[in-house]
């Protein structure tokens, strides 16, 4: 009954009038990024933290945070919504996790029945956004009860997990991952000790006193990365978009699509609750279970409604299972889960087993708010199929200036130094640069959010045990935690191994 009296405030937080605006402004947004192939889910929400920082300016701390933490969710995913559009009218993903859409909803199109397919896409969506909000508030309690009897050792080897299966699933290359995970650990150390006061990698330039910011690195990487690899590499150029058509899907379209919608609703929220695991796995995962329990196997990848249903609703249940690792235990599983926990940390909130103690208001009007948004995502995109099908023909001369200036202004609202505004610039082009040579962005992210977090518990765990690092492997739930980390980069490895000896084998 706790758990009803919670989400009872946290639909009055919700549905107050400013929230109310902010939630739709988020998912319209979500759905545009979506729509737009290239940008991605975590680079409009990167973009938007500065922005909602200015908007929420007049506002009290707790009530910013949770107006700013509502729009950037609905950006999250709203995107997951978008993300079909460009899949199956263009053939191009909005996002990765839309990839496996194209197969069939492309097919779908060119037949004449993209409306139907938007349309299941748009149902399945929606239904798994309130199947991951059921799951969230049955599971957000007690598992922030678990997490609150961990300790620092505990909480140290959680986080070397949430590191090691991100990036275990990031990228083509294992070792890249991991390179640009490092390289966001130690990007992490950059100013001052906050045990010792020592100034670390700082070379007594007293701007970097404070760190490199969050929001400036994500903003560079994501948003004006994406710019430069649209201009360097003329990724602008145009397809064929298919007619939309009858939008209402048949009634053996909705027969055909009930049970896929179902269970890739079930499978991308339990997938999605796996840290690292994210949306695109969810509907991988979902579209091979369709196509291994179909009756009709062969008509997969040739217009199946099934093909389009289950993959769409799984990515948009991962999005919601992803919410609960980051809420409860502090731990972000995916990029743009590490970016929303970015933007929370910037108004002194910490996401963890305390959350929803300390933080109440934010924590349930954020669930609230996702239920909300997700039936305004439905109103939307139910008519407006074809008006955003429309924003796929917007140019990137108009679409790039807009995005810069975005990126620059809101950086500089927030930080007002020429030194972030450098430093944007330079992580543009690092962006660009590591995005063309196939090395993960998000890893470098998470280890930039986690590596202060996993610092502090790695010390004070080693002061408790007076600098004894059994601490971490007598902890039955650290050593749990650590073998399940070890597991998740090794098994990836072993399976590549075994695959290239049987190709010699069968060669040799």
């Amino acid at each position: 009954m706790d758990v009803l009296h919670f989400l009872a405030g946290g639909f009055a937080e919700a549905l107050q009038w400013h929230n109310l605006v902010f939630a739709f402004i988020g998912v319209l947004i979500g759905t545009a990024v979506g729509v737009l192939p290239g940008i991605g889910p975590m680079s409009g929400v990167a973009l938007l933290i500065p922005v909602t920082a200015s908007l929420t300016s007049g506002l009290d701390p707790e009530a910013a945070a949770t107006s700013s933490i509502i729009l950037l969710a609905g950006v999250y995913y709203g995107a997951m919504y978008g993300g079909s559009t460009t899949s199956i009218l263009l053939n191009t993903p909005g996002e990765s996790s839309s990839v496996v859409t194209t197969l069939d909803g492309y097919q779908m199109a060119k037949q004449g029945r993209a409306g139907a397919a938007l349309s299941i896409s748009a149902i399945g969506s929606f239904f798994a956004g309130v199947v991951s909000l059921i799951g969230l508030v049955a599971l957000a309690e007690p598992l922030s009860n678990l997490a609150l009897s961990f300790g620092p050792a505990e909480y140290f080897s959680l986080m070397i997990l949430g590191l090691c299966a991100v990036s275990g699933l990031a990228g083509k290359s294992v070792t890249k991952a991991l390179i640009m995970t490092v390289t966001g650990l130690l990007v992490a150390t950059i100013g001052m000790d906050t045990v010792s006061g020592v100034a670390r990698f700082t070379y007594e330039i007293p701007v970097l006193y404070s760190g490199l910011e969050f929001l400036t690195v994500a903003v560079g990487l994501f948003a004006l990365g994406e710019v430069f690899k649209t201009i360097l590499d003329k990724d602008s150029a145009n397809s064929e978009i298919a007619k939309v058509g009858r939008i209402l899907p048949s009634k053996q379209d909705l027969k055909d699509s009930t049970k896929p919608i179902v269970r890739g609703s079930l499978l991308g929220f339990f997938i999605g609750v796996l840290p690292g695991a994210g949306a695109t796995l969810a509907s991988f995962f979902s579209y091979i279970a369709e196509k291994k329990m179909s009756k009709n196997p062969e008509k997969f990848g040739k217009g199946a409604i099934e093909g389009v249903a289950a993959p769409e609703a799984a990515n948009n249940g991962a999005s919601g299972g992803a919410m609960i690792p980051l809420l409860t235990l502090g731990i972000p599983g995916s990029g743009t889960t590490a970016i929303l926990m970015g933007a929370l940390i910037m108004y002194n909130i910490q996401p963890g087993p305390l959350f929803f103690t300390d933080h109440p208001k934010v924590a349930w009007g954020l669930i609230a708010s996702m239920f909300i948004g997700n039936v305004m995502l439905l109103i939307l995109n139910m008519p407006l199929v074809k008006v955003f099908a429309k924003i796929i023909e917007t140019p990137a001369k108009y679409l790039l200036p807009i995005i810069v200036a975005i990126s620059i202004f809101g950086v500089y609202a927030v930080q007002v130094t020429t030194f972030d505004l450098l430093l944007l610039l330079g992580c543009g082009v690092v962006g660009y640069f590591l995005t063309k040579n196939d090395y993960p962005v998000a890893p470098l992210v998470l280890g930039l959010v986690l590596g202060p977090m996993i610092e502090n518990n790695l010390r004070r765990a080693l002061t408790t045990s007076n600098g004894d690092f059994i601490i971490f492997i007598t902890s039955p739930i650290s050593l749990a935690f650590l073998i399940i980390a070890a597991l998740w980069m090794l098994i990836p490895i072993l399976l590549k191994l075994k695959g290239r000896n049987v190709i010699i084998n069968e060669e040799g």
